[in-house]
């Protein structure tokens, strides 16, 4: 029934002059369709968030913490945010190019003198734009194994001295976490402050996200937080908290709970200009290398038709209306948020399970926004060729989904 009912809405989406569903009816529908799928799925619990015109209009945690557990899931459960946590470092990073305490251009070596390509001619020109906007051509994912695997970031960033990118730096999207994390180092020498202090004073004090947090030891500390569970022939099964992805911050650092990224969710629709600047929105997503990797998720593949990388930030062409979107999946939770500026219309959905349950509902809830009046989206500024998938290639996993299972590890000590 739940495929039948997704393909209708979808082909519902390209009949000219589509009724149009009221906000009040998508609210409904979501709401109704979130309670039904965390029963079907059989997920523990989750939150979600609908923004709608500078205000929160719905807003519920449903479930539990966690499977065998009485203590609920509400709207200050903290969940892992994933790697959602890249759309908080781009616009952190924006701010602070914006005050000019570095640029775009700068070259990656002058912050991280140790890291290498197999090329030097590579190493030696890699931007903070190229890691920033996913486009230093690397093949998907690299080394994320590794990180899985608990090996210590200089091990891991040793490593890249065995690959090179696949084509020219900027010419092509490869999705990457750990060289995504580079701008730590980048944004600590430039400001002689931490990371972590940064995002607290710069993001989450500034738009009182009181619950928020980066790494391992703050989410174990926060006491009203969801714990993961992965799925087992036994169905869903609690698991303890992996700190693997906690070692790059920027790339899947961060801890919030639903009604905290409603805030930052109001941010980045221009709703606390005094915080986050129109500036910083218009930088992190004008779109910067085009993902055609994304057209292939069969979440949206019915209606995608464009996808590029900003700065920490996807921009989707969903049947003609832009979309500005991000997931994230680590062991045992998943995040998606997405946002329309046109519609002034933001979802935030977060789940104590790696499930596809909450990009199923976000693809549908956005087909049925925009089935009412799609509209071209204006080209984009930058378009570049993408890579064919490469084969046999150090650091390279298949997997569609940002966090990867752990590959074979390399032969190396620790």
């Amino acid at each position: 029934m739940r495929l039948l009912k997704f393909l209708v809405l979808f082909s519902c989406f390209f009949v000219p002059g589509a009724s149009a569903a009221s906000v009040d009816d998508i609210v409904a529908n979501f709401r109704s369709d979130f309670k039904e799928q965390l029963k079907e799925n059989k997920v523990p619990g989750g939150a979600y968030a609908i923004i709608k015109d500078g205000k929160v209009i719905a807003m519920e945690g449903l479930g539990v913490r966690a499977k065998g557990s009485n203590e609920p899931v509400d709207e200050n459960t903290v969940f892992r945010l994933a790697s959602v946590s890249k759309t908080f470092a781009a616009g952190l990073t924006a701010q602070l190019i914006e005050e000019q305490k570095f640029s775009w251009d700068d070259k990656i070596v002058d912050y991280v003198p140790e890291f290498r390509f197999k090329n030097s001619s590579y190493s030696s020109n890699l931007t903070v734009d190229h890691i920033m906007s996913q486009s230093s051509s690397l093949v998907h994912n690299a080394y994320d194994n590794l990180v899985e695997a608990n090996y210590p970031m200089p091990r891991i960033i040793d490593m890249f001295s065995e690959i090179d990118p696949i084509c020219k730096l900027g010419e092509c999207y490869g999705y990457q976490n750990v060289l995504y994390s580079l701008i730590q180092p980048v944004i600590e020498k430039s400001t002689s402050s931490t990371y972590t202090d940064l995002m607290h004073n710069r993001i989450f004090d500034p738009l009182e996200m009181e619950r928020s947090s980066l790494g391992y030891e703050a989410f174990l500390a926060t006491p009203n937080h969801a714990e993961p569970h992965v799925l087992t022939r036994k169905g869903w099964v609690k698991t303890k908290v992996k700190p693997s992805y906690y070692a790059i911050l920027p790339a899947a650092g961060v801890n919030a709970s639903v009604a905290d990224m409603s805030k930052w969710m109001l941010a980045q629709m221009g709703h606390f200009p005094e915080s986050y600047s129109s500036e910083v929105i218009d930088t992190v997503t004008t779109p910067r290398i085009r993902t055609r990797k994304e057209m292939r998720k069969r979440n949206w593949r019915s209606v995608l038709k464009n996808a590029h990388y900003g700065y920490g930030w996807r921009i989707y062409d969903v049947g003609g209306q832009e979309l500005v979107y991000h997931g994230g999946s680590v062991a045992g939770f998943r995040s998606e948020v997405a946002y329309s500026k046109e519609k002034d219309l933001a979802l935030v959905i977060l789940l104590n399970a790696e499930t596809r349950m909450g990009s199923n509902l976000n693809a549908e809830f956005w087909a049925e926004v925009f089935k009412d009046d799609p509209k071209p989206v204006a080209a984009p500024k930058v378009q570049r060729a993408s890579a064919a998938k490469p084969r046999n290639v150090p650091g390279w996993s298949r997997t569609s989904v940002p966090r990867d299972k752990p590959a074979v590890i390399p032969a190396m000590e620790r």
